[in-house]
């Protein structure tokens, strides 16, 4: 009977983690931290990343490299600058449905001056995810670069409304607005 309670208590742990961890990653990872660099950025180009077990650069559509492995090699290619690059791997990502991937789709093209399709992936990450508050961070952000400083404020009630005060992508777009508090 212990040995059952105890089970069910682990049982009860573990699931609360997890769906805590799913709520972190639906809110849009608080991505406070620049991705690491690696071989990705030195040395692949062209929309090739580094196959650690490979040890060399592929091609990322013919690879056999997992999602997450794809999605943190376009991220950290974005942070780079290497917005074109950022493109064509998130390009070899299966799910092409995914929040963070049209998120960074918006990223990437807004980033290399195509404000207006970087806008469109911000809105189709958040028809994917509603509450994906990093689309609406970088959204917010793209609003402020037009002109748009009020439609900027709403994304912010909005991230804070969604339990993201205290993440970066508030920080980011209420630094992006000059600091300023404005409800």
């Amino acid at each position: 009977m212990m040995y059952r309670k105890a089970l069910l208590g682990a049982l009860i742990v573990a699931g609360a983690t997890s769906f805590m961890a799913q709520a972190v990653m639906a809110a849009g990872e608080d991505t406070s931290e620049p991705p690491t660099k690696t071989k990705t950025t030195s040395e692949c180009t062209d929309g090739k990343v580094w196959d650690a077990k490979k040890n060399a650069c592929v091609n990322a559509k013919k690879s056999d490299l997992s999602d997450d492995i794809l999605f943190q090699a376009a991220r950290e290619l974005a942070y780079a600058g290497q917005y074109e690059n950022s493109i064509k791997v998130l390009g070899a990502v299966k799910d092409q449905k995914s929040a963070r991937v049209l998120n960074y789709l918006g990223y990437s093209n807004r980033k290399a001056g195509r404000m207006e399709l970087g806008m469109q992936y911000y809105k189709r990450a958040l028809q994917a995810d509603e509450n994906y508050i990093l689309a609406r961070s970088y959204m917010g952000q793209a609003l402020i670069e037009q002109g748009h400083v009020e439609e900027a404020r709403v994304q912010l009630v909005e991230i804070r409304d969604r339990g993201g005060e205290n993440t970066w992508a508030y920080r980011a777009l209420l630094q992006s607005l000059g600091g300023v508090r404005q409800y």
